[in-house]
């Protein structure tokens, strides 16, 4: 069963140019230093967020109404491999993956009860539900592929192949509609679309994102645009029409994983070297204009979105995740 706690937390106004933004920061539990924060992963029906906290060896949930976190415990840690790094939702599910262990791990989402975990033969870092097939996909780059797991019945769930990959798939993004999978390649600036029932790559789209490669996806199914990140921009690309680049927008450093708020249009980029966050609105021809950015802190590079627009930064080099609600 996971732990319930009440944390401290500290507001702050924080101004932008269009939108007021409100900060709060939330201490992790069991955080003594430095903690992993990598993929994390918001449940907006819920109004929850789930954030894998590396060497705690704990998944936290945070609730954003009442900012109760609740600590779901007992994830393996290893020195260097860290621990519970990426965390994926879907059916009813909360999976987990863990480089320490090399697992795929399950939780209960309602009763957040952990359930059990599938062991890989790689090390997994991103993963997608995909609810076109009922599987979880599973990147791992330093082995070139992706794991395919089957979640239909009970866990642990059973690794059903493995999808070769010419390069280190990096980010990941889904078109259940269309049956689409993305993935980056981090070594050869190039994204890839998937065809998730045939499992072979349709079509590759090349980004210039320089030395350091692509990171992050989002993806607005509506229009098809796809957001790559790059480490210190964000690409958008038309997925309706061979990938071709629609626009850019400047971020600042060290950006990882992103966020997009399809309903709102919102697009959320976290730059860990700059300390910034950005939010950007994506018009009809797929350019973004920024509406509002705030000071994070050194190392924030992920960040995630709930359904009112309040976004959760992940602050590894202090232990904490930082929230920012929009002003009332």
């Amino acid at each position: 069963m996971g732990a319930l706690l009440l944390l401290p937390f500290l507001f702050l106004d924080v101004s932008s140019a269009m939108v007021r933004l409100i900060r709060t920061q939330v201490e992790l539990p069991g955080a003594t230093g430095s903690v992993a924060l990598d993929y994390l992963a918001a449940d907006r029906q819920g109004g929850r967020v789930w954030i894998p906290a590396g060497e705690t060896g704990s998944v936290d949930v945070l609730d954003l109404g009442t900012r109760r976190l609740t600590r779901i415990e007992g994830f393996a840690t290893k020195a260097g491999a860290r621990g519970p790094s990426a965390v994926s939702l879907g059916d009813g599910m909360a999976f987990i993956g863990n480089r320490a262990s090399k697992e795929i791990c399950a939780v209960d989402a309602e009763r957040m009860a952990k359930l059990g975990c599938t062991s890989l033969a790689v090390s997994p870092d991103g993963m997608q539900y995909v609810s076109t097939t009922r599987e979880v996909w599973v990147t791992a780059p330093a082995d070139r592929c992706i794991a395919v797991i089957d979640a239909r019945g009970s866990w642990p769930g059973k690794q059903v192949t493995r999808i070769p990959i010419d390069g280190r798939p990096e980010g990941y993004a889904v078109d259940a509609e269309r049956g689409q999978f993305f993935t980056n390649l981090e070594d050869k600036n190039q994204t890839l679309v998937i065809d998730i029932r045939s499992r072979k790559v349709v079509s590759t789209w090349n980004v210039p994102c320089g030395n350091e490669g692509p990171r992050g996806l989002a993806y607005d199914r509506a229009r098809q645009f796809l957001f790559v990140a790059c480490t210190d921009k964000v690409v958008v690309l038309d997925g309706a029409h061979g990938g071709a680049r629609l626009s850019t927008l400047a971020t600042g450093a060290g950006v990882d994983n992103i966020d997009y708020l399809e309903d709102q249009a919102n697009l959320y980029v976290a730059a860990g070297r700059a300390a910034r966050l950005t939010i950007g609105h994506v018009d009809a021809k797929g350019t973004i204009n920024v509406v509002a950015t705030a000071h994070t802190a050194d190392g924030a590079r992920v960040v995630v979105v709930a359904a009112d627009g309040t976004s959760v930064v992940g602050d590894p080099h202090h232990g904490r995740v930082l929230m920012f609600s929009p002003g009332r």
